[in-house]
């Protein structure tokens, strides 16, 4: 997959991909979030789509459902340490699918990254 990052104004950032944008910000003044915010975001809604296709293969309602994501960061360095995501469910929900919902999230490609982190090279070229 590539991406085309510009640079539209201001403290702005946009990622463009296929028919897509991805648009970020920096405060004070921010209209979107920040590049580290929509990382995390892509944690707890990538776990939210493994939720929602397990969900919906057995025919379960997902009305009531959400996902909190906390994120610990360690008060020396300021890096995240841990992230924890938990799936609030509803008193109807199966008591029988409930360790199944845990082991769907944790599916998450996002996840799966983090446990192999990719190398990321820099490099410059003039145009």
């Amino acid at each position: 997959m590539e991406m085309l990052i510009d640079f539209p104004g201001g403290a702005r950032v946009d990622a463009h991909f296929g028919s897509f944008t991805v648009h970020t910000d920096q405060p004070p003044e921010a209209s979107s979030p920040t590049p580290f915010a929509t990382f995390l975001a892509s944690i707890g809604t990538c776990a939210g789509i493994y939720v929602l296709g397990f969900c919906q293969q057995r025919g379960l309602p997902t009305e009531g459902i959400q996902i909190v994501q906390r994120t610990h960061s360690s008060p020396v360095s300021g890096m995240v340490e841990k992230i924890d995501l938990e799936i609030q469910l509803p008193a109807s929900f199966p008591e029988k699918y409930k360790d199944a919902v845990i082991r769907a999230a944790e599916l998450c490609a996002v996840k799966k990254n983090f446990e192999s982190p990719p190398q990321i090279g820099v490099t410059t070229q003039t145009i």
